[in-house]
């Protein structure tokens, strides 16, 4: 079965899913034990589907890039990298990261030239810029902040303006006297957190050519360092760690505080509490499991409010607005706005030092990678918090 006919069967089940829920409701509004067991597992049935329509189109994007022509015509003139290769910076070049692996196979015994750069007084080396970008493409993958926010890259301590109070407009009178406002601006600053990850591997594992190490290494460090930043970008408290969305203080704005189960019109609520201006780029996120909740909501209308996506790479909406879901959102809220306000500083190159000698009585060696990383919400009223009733 293809990826459209999955899809197909994915809407149809929806279809069904709803029909029986109407079908089976009693006078009151509600269905039976029974009944309710069925609907799960039938929704169950559907993020079945969802799944693995998701594992289709990740083969097939991995078919297209294995299908990529592994020779590439010689452009330049034969020699060591040719003339266009010595002009990279010494982390861009080819021979980096082969010589990279070389030197951490061999206890760093065997060490070129080329390794020079990035040495310092504990063994550490910065990564080569190839290994750099498989480690930001793993995060932009599990990372769903990075794919929403603003990213930039600092050098130091970034100073983010403000326009706190802007001048308005007032109609006077021909010969009447002018009337002057004050435009009042605001810094926020961007700092540096530093984050780190560390694993242990066996020597054999080290030496063991057949086994591809590098890539072992970045897609562990990838994981866990994307996994930790998410967790900072929606909940951090700014203390040694970014400022999160959902922070009491500095994060988003708090809408409205339900006490009692979320209704449709509390969504509504949620959705007009945002300025116009922020509703035409804003997305929901959430946990997966107020999802589950909003999933049985219907509008004024009788519609579900949650319509499932059809297309490939398209996320599932909720009245006509993006939902992006996250392990790491808490359960008792949900944010909408425009993340694109959420900014995301990363400060210089990641590095990754080996630790050979901490763990030499147990025949391992330890990885440690670094970087240093600042994320805050730098206009509250962007994004919008309904706290739900627990």
């Amino acid at each position: 079965m293809n990826i459209n006919e999955l899809r197909e069967k994915r809407a149809k089940a929806w279809e069904t899913t709803k029909s029986f829920l109407e079908s089976h409701r009693t006078d009151k509004g509600t269905i039976t034990a029974e009944d309710e067991n069925t609907y799960n597992n039938m929704m169950a049935d559907i993020d079945g589907l969802g799944k693995e329509i998701k594992r289709l189109e990740k083969q097939e994007l991995l078919d297209k890039e294995l299908a990529k022509a592994v020779n590439v015509p010689i452009t330049g003139k034969p020699g060591f990298g040719g003339e266009e290769e010595k002009l990279k910076p010494v982390r861009a070049r080819n021979g980096y990261a082969k010589d990279l692996i070389k030197a951490m196979r061999s206890n760093f015994k065997q060490v070129t030239n080329l390794l020079q750069e990035g040495v310092d007084a504990d063994g550490g080396y910065l990564v080569p810029e190839e290994y750099d970008k498989r480690i930001i493409d793993t995060l932009e993958e599990e990372n769903i902040m990075r794919k929403l926010g603003t990213k930039i890259t600092t050098s130091g301590q970034h100073k983010i303006n403000i326009a706190a109070a802007k001048p308005a407009a007032a109609w006077i009178e021909e010969g009447g006297t002018l009337t002057f406002g004050d435009a009042k601006f605001a810094q926020t600053l961007l700092d540096a957190h530093k984050l780190h990850v560390a694993i242990k591997i066996t020597e054999e594992l080290l030496y063991d050519n057949a086994f591809n190490l590098e890539g072992y290494i970045i897609d562990q460090f990838g994981r866990a360092m994307a996994n930790a930043e998410e967790d900072a970008f929606l909940n951090g408290d700014g203390t040694g760690k970014p400022l999160g969305l959902f922070a009491e203080s500095g994060g988003g704005t708090v809408a409205q505080t339900l006490t009692a189960a979320i209704k449709s019109d509390d969504v509504l609520d949620l959705i007009y509490a945002l300025k116009r201006p922020y509703r035409k780029n804003a997305k929901f996120i959430m946990n997966d499991r107020t999802l589950l909740s909003l999933r049985k909501l219907k509008d004024n209308n009788g519609n579900y409010m949650w319509q499932p996506s059809y297309q490939a790479g398209e996320p599932d909406k909720l009245l006509g607005y993006s939902i992006f879901t996250s392990a790491y959102a808490p359960a008792a809220a949900i944010a909408f706005g425009d993340m694109s306000y959420y900014n995301i500083g990363d400060r210089g190159t990641r590095s990754i030092a080996e630790l050979r000698e901490l763990f030499a009585g147990n025949g391992m060696i330890a990885y440690v990678a670094k970087e240093r990383v600042d994320g805050k919400l730098v206009l509250g009223e962007a994004v919008q918090i309904m706290q739900l009733n627990a």
